[in-house]
């Protein structure tokens, strides 16, 4: 099994487009990253449908590259998903200090502006149990609230959410 990046975290990304990785999640991060002095971590802003950045740490990047790999070259899925989730990506290091630098790619994705980078804008790290997302901080609060109505109105009155687990026998 892997380290699961949970929660949601208020990061401020500063003036020179660094943003700290919340503690929590660097050591998922250190975890999956078992081959360099320093911690990296991979960043697809490819979709043009989603309004974040999916976040992966090596270990997880390196399964989505095997399970890209194993579909037909040449086949339609496959080059999909190689231009949205392997060129159009990132991977950046983190400092010392468990910041790295938003590449202007990814800070486009979030929608952050080179004007709110110079007066530094608020992002949400929200974690889903393999990969994490950074988004900014208004567009995150907002869609969050409308999925989470349209997830509750799909589920009929009274019935509890783990009901969605189904029977889940070897937990």
């Amino acid at each position: 099994m892997f380290e699961a990046f949970r929660g949601e975290f208020t990061q401020r990304v500063d003036g020179k487009a660094r943003v700290s990785i919340p503690v929590a999640f660097r050591r998922v991060l250190e975890a999956g990253d078992s081959e360099s002095a320093r911690k990296r971590i991979v960043m697809v802003y490819g979709d043009s449908r989603r309004k974040f950045v999916e976040c992966y740490n090596i270990a997880g990047a390196a399964r989505l590259e095997r399970k890209i790999g194993k579909l037909p070259i040449g086949s339609k899925e496959r080059r999909m998903l190689e231009r949205n989730m392997i060129t159009l990506s990132a991977t950046v290091e983190i400092d010392d200090d468990g910041r790295i630098v938003l590449p202007p790619k990814v800070r486009e994705k979030a929608g952050i502006t080179p004007e709110e980078t110079a007066k530094g804008v608020e992002t949400v790290f929200a974690g889903t149990l393999e990969t994490f997302q950074i988004w900014k901080s208004e567009v995150y609060n907002a869609e969050i609230l409308r999925l989470a109505e349209e997830d509750m109105a799909s589920l009929e009155a009274g019935v509890d959410i783990l009901s969605l687990l189904g029977d889940s026998e070897g937990s």
